[in-house]
């Protein structure tokens, strides 16, 4: 069982916008947040960012945040923690096996 802690995530807003948000539109069945939860999550996050309505279909459901700013992903990070503070969520849990890595890095090639 993997977990996160919300008020102390010990990784950079980007990063927890990333994770959380990946969480909510992942397929798992055993993440301690409700697919309603789910949806409203990323649902507040995207309409930061858009003037369109969220997507429907899952796999349409990604949030592209390479063109905004530090504020953005501030206010996204703050409304994620919102959502889940108000649902008495202050830990993630899910279970997942971590995926194998699709590159290899190197020390050479600056990566790591």
């Amino acid at each position: 069982m993997q977990t996160l802690d919300i008020y102390r995530p010990e990784m950079p807003d980007l990063q927890f916008v990333l994770l959380v948000t990946a969480l909510c539109t992942s397929r798992l069945t055993t993440l301690n947040i409700s697919e309603a939860l789910r949806a409203t999550i990323f649902n507040r996050c995207w309409t930061l960012i858009h003037d369109n309505p969220p997507p429907r279909r899952l796999e349409d459901r990604i949030l592209d945040l390479r063109p905004w700013t530090e504020v953005t992903v501030e206010a996204m990070a703050e409304t994620i923690r919102m959502a889940l503070t108000e649902a008495g969520i202050p830990i993630l849990a899910w279970d997942h096996a971590p995926s194998e890595p699709t590159q290899l890095s190197t020390i050479e090639d600056g990566s790591m």
